[in-house]
Order: structure tokens, then sequence, then C-alpha cells
């Protein structure tokens, strides 16, 4: 069986490609390696991947490429590319979102509707749901994005329900909510607040701390991928969450117990686009996709330490 992998220099995209090339499959990965953050960091993403025999890479633009030959070999498209960051989607760079996230999953839609692939999994986020007031989300919650990259998302995520609907493509769409661990970006939370940590350094924190997320860990978004390619509904939607929603405060004691240091924290004001709440019903995720969130916020966290650790030279 061979699969297409966008964005596979990404966090979450590497360690797709890892999962599904130990699972036996053949890997095509694409990645145009955006300098929204180090490239060098997505190189180390692939250090283990291009090893594999079974494994492609092709770096370029999915916008730019004529993407007939990746997509025509394959069983399944993991469409996962996409421009990330809430905070950095306001104003000139809003351009670069409507690319990146809505023409170039019109363009892999366009381009899998005239070969036989068995199902189409795209990457969508939690922040379609934006301030919605339904706690915990569901996948039939209104969905009011706060911010322009959710605007994008959410966009994309109806050109897959449009594309299913008119063409019948075998589309599902999975909303990822707060994926943290080994190899996660240097933009998100967790990462700079154990960079931080490493350095002696107070962490950083927008707003008052009251806020709270629904944390999940890699390696379950990761089985929820496959399952969702093997198992998962033509036209569905399902929540990815962790089953861990958290407030941000709760979290610092028990980065200090996994640190082993002492945490000073700064409040700075809240960013533009930020919700409050985040958590996620899995319930249908769990029904269809035989979807069990596994690694609690502890070990999960235990885990991105001893990788930032080891990415920062940290003793």
């Amino acid at each position: 069986m061979k699969c297409l992998v966008t964005g596979a220099a990404g966090f979450i995209g590497s360690h797709l490609c890892e999962k599904l090339l130990d699972s036996g499959f053949f890997v095509t990965g694409i990645d145009s390696f955006t300098d929204y953050y180090s490239k060098e960091l997505k190189k180390k993403n692939l250090e283990f991947l291009v090893k594999n025999k079974s494994f492609e890479l092709i770096q370029g633009d999915i916008n730019m490429m004529d993407m007939t030959s990746p997509i025509k070999k394959c069983d399944f498209v993991f469409h996962l590319a996409a421009q990330a960051g809430v905070r950095a989607s306001w104003g000139d760079d809003f351009s670069i979102y409507t690319k990146n996230n809505i023409e170039s999953t019109q363009k892999i839609l366009e381009t899998c509707k005239k070969y036989p692939v068995k199902k189409i999994v795209y990457a969508s986020s939690s922040s379609v749901y934006g301030n919605t007031p339904d706690l915990p989300m569901k996948e039939n919650s209104q969905l009011i994005p706060y911010s322009p990259y959710g605007v994008t998302k959410l966009a994309a995520e109806n050109l897959c329900s449009l594309y299913h609907a008119n063409y019948g493509l075998p589309v599902v769409s999975l909303r990822y909510f707060t994926v943290y661990g080994p190899r996660q970006r240097p933009d998100m939370a967790f990462h700079k607040f154990l960079k931080a940590v490493g350095e002696n350094k107070p962490i950083e924190i927008y707003g008052t701390g009251e806020q709270t997320r629904d944390f999940t860990y890699i390696d379950d978004i990761v089985t929820a991928n496959i399952s969702a390619a093997e198992q998962g509904k033509k036209g569905e939607i399902y929540n990815l969450g962790g089953g861990n929603q958290q407030k941000l405060s709760h979290i610092f004691p028990v980065l200090e117990t996994v640190c082993q240091k002492e945490i000073q924290i700064n409040k700075i004001e809240k960013q533009k686009g930020d919700v409050q709440h985040t958590y996620a019903s899995i319930s249908k995720a769990q029904k269809d996709l035989c979807y069990q969130p596994l690694i609690k916020i502890k070990e999960g966290l235990e885990r991105e330490w001893l990788w930032i650790k080891n990415v920062y030279s940290f003793q």
C-alpha cells in the first residue's frame, strides 16, 4: 500500500510517516520547508525517514507542483501541509494562509478526484470552533473561528465536504486539539515553556493562565490518522482530543516535577485570536475510529522534555 503525506517534515507529518513505514506502507512525503520556523529542525525530523528505502521525499510547494504523479500511485493521501500559527495569521501575512491552507487543499482535492484514492485524510484544527459556547465541543457545535488561521482551516474543511458531496471523494477531516510531544513546533506553548526552563529563563504566558486546553499527545494523533484512513466514514469529521483538558496554570507544577526545576512565570497581554477554552467531545471518534487517547499529560511532557534537552543540548 502506498501513501502520500503532505507536510512530511513537520511535527505531526514526520511522526505519521514513521508510523506508516513501521506499519509496512510505502510513503511519499512532500514538504516545501517554509521559513515559518527553522528548516534545520525540519531536517532533523526527517533524519530517520530519509534512510528508509520505502520513503521518498519530494521538496516543493503544492501550489507550484504537478500533483498528478505523487497522487495517482497512492492508496491514501494524508494532507497535513499548512501554514500554522494563530497569532501570525493577522495582517499582511494572511495571503500566505489562504495560499497554503485553502488553495493547496483545493489543488489536492482536484487532483484526487481523477484517481481511485481510497481515502483522503485532512488535518483540520480545533481553531474552527473559536469561542463556541459548547463545552465539550462536538462536531456539530457552532463554528465561529476567532482568528484568520481558524477561518482558513474551516474553509479548507468545507472544501473537503463539498468535494465529497459533489464528487464522492472519500474525505475524512480530523480536528486536532493542541497536539504536543517530541518535535513540537518552536512557536507552540510546551516547546517554548520547556526551552525557557532549560535556559533558566521565566516562562511567558499570554493572559491570566486560567485558559484551558485539551492537550493531545502526538502518538495518539498519529494512531487516529491511520485509523481514519482505514476505518473513517467518508465525508465525516472527527474531533481528536486528549481527554485531559487542563487549566494552563495547573500545568506548571507538572512541569516543575518533570524538569526538576523551579519555574518562574511572566504574564503578558492576551493575544488576539487566542480562545479561552478548548475541550473535545471524542465520542464519535471513539465509536468510528476506536480512538482512545493513551498518553497522560505528565508522561507526554516527560517525553517532550527529553527531546528538548537533546535538541538544545541542555544538561
